[in-house]
């Protein structure tokens, strides 16, 4: 994995957009009758260490309406960002204090076996990209966790992970996330 971002993180946000992309799977492997790579993006909404909401692919809004999946590919196959996820922070529940960002590979595969998958973060208010990950970690690592905003003294601010983990799904990542809420 590889990031842009350092590890002071980026202060002062209010609104971030995460894109994430990977390129379909060829043919050669479809003929085989193996599925359609299917990568999802997911925010997962803390209040301390209490998960109170998530947003993923079956929850595309969260309960406040300030987090929200606005795309939601099954095969990679558009150019540049497959699912769109986005964060406006100032409209988000004052309770919440800690929003980790996620990828899973939802159909198994892992990382290795997807060709050209990223996922990367943009300052919405300036349209400045703060952050890029390459996914290329080793087999059977099936999910990734990138980064976390934080409510600081200083305001939201982005922090860095960049941990690969073993999860198809949000749910499967969550027993896997408590180091990163301290």
């Amino acid at each position: 994995m590889s990031t842009t971002v350092d590890d002071e993180g980026v202060p002062g946000l209010a609104w971030v957009t995460m894109g994430l992309g990977w390129d379909p799977e060829t043919r050669r492997w479809l003929a085989g009758g193996r599925p359609d790579i299917d990568l999802n993006a997911a925010a997962l909404m803390f209040e301390g260490d209490i998960l109170v909401d998530t947003v993923y692919h079956d929850q595309l809004i969260s309960q406040d309406g300030a987090v929200r999946l606005l795309a939601d590919s099954v095969t990679g196959e558009e150019p540049g960002d497959d699912e769109v996820l986005t964060v406006d922070l100032t409209r988000l529940s004052p309770t919440i204090t800690t929003i980790i960002y996620l990828v899973t590979s939802y159909a198994g595969q892992s990382f290795e076996q997807i060709e050209n998958a990223f996922c990367r973060f943009v300052d919405g208010v300036n349209d400045i990209e703060f952050a890029r990950y390459i996914l290329d970690n080793g087999p059977n690592r099936t999910g990734f966790v990138p980064g976390k905003l934080v409510l600081t003294a200083r305001g939201w601010q982005y922090q860095p992970i960049g941990v690969a983990i073993e999860a198809n799904h949000p749910v499967e990542a969550i027993p896997q996330l408590a180091p990163y809420l301290s």
